[in-house]
């Protein structure tokens, strides 16, 4: 495979083309000028990877990298102790209680499979509902911090709750019952881990607001970026005008999606916003009753009506 480069240090270069750029061809090693091809330098270092892999030649799916996994730094050790082979057999190989000197890796520590287990559940949950691994990091360094304060708590409750917080924290927030659906933890279950976890950490989350769920709702509705605008401006003047008060952000949104699509030519009923929600239709449609009188004066001043306000539903 070969690359450009230019001079270095104007040490080796074409005698021919001095300002010519250099291919390296890191198979064979060489230097060579684009412009007439002459070899001018040889036995360049091969950064590449060397594709090839020795810890397992019979399997058919190794992995082909000449290099282990990345360093683990939640597990004891990094993740970078030896591998003891067997044969120990002699007086050096143990101790005066007769147990092995030795320890291998295989041999986790109750905490380390804690850990290696709930970083698989979190890493599945977080690619059930698609969220980059950044938040997955956050949630299992967070994982990693409670683990041995709230030992009494199931892993499910703790991963499950742990996610919540990581995606709140990193501003892409998910609902309870998004979370509810990748995992087997029931909705008053995380919100009652949720509340030790942050007492524990003696940490906070910064409250939700309904811009942060409007996008992704419109987007799974398929509902066209001006509808989105409308809906994200009906949530804050309600909100604004005290009209929703102690309801949800998730109920606010969903009721201002509801209104924006009602009033153009997308329409959405509350059971499919329900869905792609999820909250209940129910509170999505008493959501909507309290906003309804003051329709008029929640609308962006621009936005094209499809059905006039005054023929809006009335639930």
């Amino acid at each position: 495979m070969a690359s450009s480069s230019g001079k270095d240090n104007s040490t080796i270069c074409c005698p021919h083309h001095p300002e010519a750029y250099l291919m390296e061809d890191y198979r064979a090693g060489d230097l060579i000028c684009q412009e007439c091809g002459l070899v001018v330098g040889d036995r360049v270092i091969d950064v590449g990877s060397e594709w090839r892999t020795f810890s397992d030649e019979k399997s058919k799916g190794g992995d082909p990298s000449r290099v282990g996994g990345r360093e683990n730094t939640l597990l004891s050790g990094g993740d970078l102790s030896t591998m003891v082979g067997p044969g120990g057999r002699g007086d050096a190989a143990f101790d005066s209680s007769g147990n092995s000197k030795y320890k291998n890796r295989r041999d986790l520590s109750s905490s380390d499979k804690a850990m290696v287990s709930a970083i698989k559940e979190i890493s599945g949950m977080g690619e059930r509902i698609n969220v980059p691994s950044s938040i997955t990091d956050r949630a299992n360094n967070l994982f990693k911090r409670v683990i041995n304060n709230l030992k009494g708590e199931f892993r499910k409750n703790l991963t499950a709750a742990c996610l919540y917080i990581a995606c709140r924290q990193e501003h892409v927030p998910r609902t309870f019952k998004e979370i509810c659906a990748v995992s087997t933890v029931s909705k008053k279950e995380i919100g009652r881990v949720f509340k030790l976890i942050l007492k524990a950490l003696e940490t906070t989350v910064d409250l939700v607001n309904t811009g942060e769920f409007m996008s992704r709702f419109c987007a799974n509705l398929e509902l066209p970026i001006k509808v989105q605008k409308a809906a994200i401006c009906i949530a804050n003047k309600a909100e604004e005008f005290d009209i929703v008060t102690g309801k949800s952000p998730v109920s606010i949104a969903a009721a201002a999606i509801f209104m924006a699509s009602q009033a153009s030519e997308c329409k959405k009923s509350a059971l499919e916003i329900a869905e792609i929600a999820g909250a209940a239709e129910s509170t999505i449609k008493n959501t909507y009753r309290l906003m309804y009188p003051q329709a008029f004066r929640l609308f962006p001043e621009d936005f094209e009506f499809d059905t006039p306000v005054y023929r809006l539903p009335t639930m």
